[in-house]
């Protein structure tokens, strides 16, 4: 007799875990579908943003390197050329009068 009884609260604690569960199942489905609208409509647009914004910092470095660096590493070039060309051009006046290169 005292079997049944507990077979009895069992069944019952089964059930009450059951609901439970399910409400819990619930809770979580509405939270899962929160989760996805806010990354359709908030995450998204932030992706967006930070692609348009990668467009431009490309652009810009492009414009950047053929317009500011290229030119500037030319004139840097042909400055140490003709430099290094005078100074060969006086080491070679020196020698040929005598004198020893100053160093």
């Amino acid at each position: 007799m005292w079997l049944a009884g507990v077979r009895d609260i069992a069944i019952v604690l089964l059930a009450l875990e059951s609901v439970v569960i399910g409400i819990l199942l619930a809770v979580m489905l509405v939270q899962l579908r929160k989760l996805i609208r806010m990354l359709r409509e908030e995450i998204a647009p932030l992706l967006d943003s930070a692609q348009e914004t990668l467009q431009t910092v490309k652009g810009t470095t492009s414009f950047v390197s053929q317009n500011v660096v290229h030119p500037l590493i030319k004139v840097s070039s042909y400055s140490a050329g003709a430099l290094e060309t005078l100074r060969n051009l006086v080491f070679i006046g020196r020698r040929l009068r005598g004198r020893p290169p100053s160093a």
